[in-house]
């Protein structure tokens, strides 16, 4: 135990990517790598058969992008292959490709490209270093999509449980099932049903042994000693996968939904493998590098696709079982690739025999697996408007679109991240007289004639002016009683946007044409180069007016304000205007 600590402790410290092997930690990548290998073996078989391009291309998917992400990514312990949420958009794909051509073999060669491109965008997404944004997905979208896509797997399941070739769409599943459970088969329920409770079960024997593994060779052994009624797998090649790169083709499909559809498979690709490397971060103590896995999925998935198989992402759970048995460095993905490679070149005849019921049951639970009950869970305790956006992004992934459930969500959360921080701006805008200001402001030690005292408000901003600042800003401004003097505090804003310069313009156009003199303090250069850009300054507040800190502005203040030659504050206004005819330039309103 204190040697992989050790270990871990150094691989921290190296550099995200090497070739460079340290052969203290050889025993535990070869035990993690095959383990996670038979882990891998039936998940692969499942998704296969599940995407409609057959068992086959789930196992080539999960041989070629478990190699070459292993050596190229940037998370050292990740086991890649098909996912869930993976598969269930590749299923997608197929389904338009084949609706597009007639059939699957006429649509294979589009299914390729679009496997193929969806890994190029990856490479593409690494390249100009956009992993470090995918932080940035709110967990509500993330929550309602990943618990959408184990609903989905699990809806379409129903059907080979029972025997049945499902329907491709989730709605038609619904349709038709009044039909299906007419011709039920109670033998494949029987098969799936088995399959899943001894998933279930067998780990409070032992967790030594991966209990999907055991649950697909017992159920399927006994089904075929019995001879039970259920459909097979059927035929598997077997031997080593052969080059499709000849059959790419752009046919059949329009550009637009060619390249949608690959856009959909690289962003859900790269969210479900970041995902897998935080959550191997969190565990090994290590630091993966976002920008180079995505680089590795990319070639990964590449790879996959020239051989014609399922792409896919970071697998969690293959993952998990990796670290938990040893595996700390790249050869435990090499391994496990390399035993699902040699379970290929032999075992495709005793594979064919596996019934669809056992894949149905292992995919249920992967469905089940992947619902996020942890946000389901705190539903109640978590923001409103979180759960709303949570349960928008479900029902749109179940029953609409993938990829406009996550747009939809991305909106919706973004607008009201706007609201929020308008709200919050709105209340921490502070405006008050300058007495109110007396016991924290360093100006009271100020000797500020008490006739003036009333008539100089100070408004205090906190933040960056953005377009959320702008209606509380101009509300705000709408509702001030008779001043003189409005002082800008802008020592704590270090960014404006356009809609906050329009507002801050439209402010004191209003500030002004009520005889409002406005100054402002403690500008910093991004505001300040802003505000020059747009000619609010100094068209609308000369360059007098602008002084860089409160003490400087409270010396201004009291010198002009007491002045024996200003007897009141109509002399003050006279003053700006002599400013704005000295710099030539034309007020808009009479101060």
């Amino acid at each position: 135990m204190q040697r992989i600590e050790e270990e871990r402790a150094k691989l921290t410290l190296k550099k995200p990517f090497q070739f460079k092997y340290d052969v203290a930690n050889l025993r535990g990548d070869l035990f993690g790598g095959i383990t996670a290998g038979i882990v891998a073996l039936p998940l692969a078989l499942a998704f296969g058969v599940q995407s409609g391009m057959g068992a086959i291309a789930g196992l080539y998917g999960a041989i070629a992008l478990g190699f070459f992400a292993a050596i190229f990514g940037g998370t050292r312990q990740q086991i890649s292959g098909p996912t869930g949420p993976m598969t269930v958009v590749s299923s997608l794909v197929v389904m338009t490709a084949i609706q597009n051509t007639g059939s699957l073999a006429s649509a294979s060669g589009t299914i390729i490209t679009i496997f193929l491109l969806s890994g190029f965008f990856l490479l593409l997404y690494g390249c100009f270093k956009l992993g470090t944004y995918i932080r940035y997905i709110p967990y509500p979208v993330v929550s309602g999509f990943m618990t959408g896509i184990g609903v989905i797997i699990i809806i379409l399941q129903i059907f080979p449980l029972m025997g049945q070739k499902s329907p491709k769409k989730i709605l038609s599943v619904f349709g038709e099932l009044p039909q299906a459970l007419n011709n039920i088969n109670w033998e494949a329920v029987l098969v799936a049903t088995t399959t899943i409770a001894i998933i279930y079960i067998f780990p409070r024997i032992t967790k030594s042994i991966p209990s999907t593994l055991v649950a697909l060779l017992t159920v399927s052994g006994i089904s075929n000693w019995v001879g039970l009624n259920v459909p097979l797998i059927g035929d598997i090649p077997d031997g080593f996968p052969e080059l499709r790169l000849n059959e790419v083709s752009f046919e059949g499909m329009k550009l637009g939904l060619l390249i949608k559809l690959a856009l959909t498979l690289s962003l859900l690709g790269a969210i479900d493998s970041l995902l897998t490397s935080v959550v191997a971060d969190n565990i090994t103590k290590t630091k993966h590098n976002s920008n180079q896995e995505l680089i590795g999925q990319g070639i990964g998935n590449m790879a996959a696709a020239a051989i014609g198989g399922l792409p896919g992402a970071g697998a969690t759970m293959r993952t998990l079982v990796n670290i938990n048995s040893g595996g700390l460095t790249r050869l435990s993905g090499v391994v496990h690739a390399l035993v699902l490679l040699i379970i290929l070149m032999g075992a495709g005849v005793y594979a064919s025999q596996i019934p669809l019921a056992v894949l149905a049951g292992i995919l249920i639970t992967v469905g089940i697996g992947i619902i996020d009950y942890k946000g389901m869970r705190h539903v109640k305790a978590v923001p409103r408007a979180d759960a709303i956006v949570m349960f928008l992004v479900l029902a749109l992934t179940v029953f609409v679109d993938l990829i406009q459930a996550v747009a939809a969500g991305l909106i919706m959360s973004s607008i009201l991240f706007m609201k929020q921080m308008s709200d919050q701006v709105g209340e921490e805008v502070k405006i008050a007289p300058l007495r109110a200001y007396g016991n924290e402001l360093p100006w009271e030690d100020e000797d500020i004639p008490p006739s003036i005292i009333d008539k100089i408000y100070v408004e205090h901003l906190d933040g960056p002016l953005f377009f959320g600042f702008a209606p509380a800003f101009q509300e705000m401004a709408k509702t001030l009683p008779d001043i003189r003097v409005i002082i800008f505090r802008m020592e704590e804003v270090p960014h404006i946007d356009q809609t906050g310069l329009y507002a801050l313009e439209e402010v004191v156009r209003e500030l002004e044409m009520r005889n409002i003199a406005v100054v402002m303090t403690g500008l910093q250069d991004q505001p300040l180069r802003m505000l020059r850009r747009i000619n609010i300054v100094p068209g609308l507040v000369p360059e007098q007016y602008l002084f860089p800190s409160f003490a400087v502005c409270a010396d201004w203040l009291k010198e002009e304000l007491t002045d024996a030659s200003h007897e009141d504050m109509h002399s003050f206004f006279d003053e700006l205007d002599n400013v704005r005819r000295q710099q030539k330039l034309i007020p808009k309103y009479r101060l």
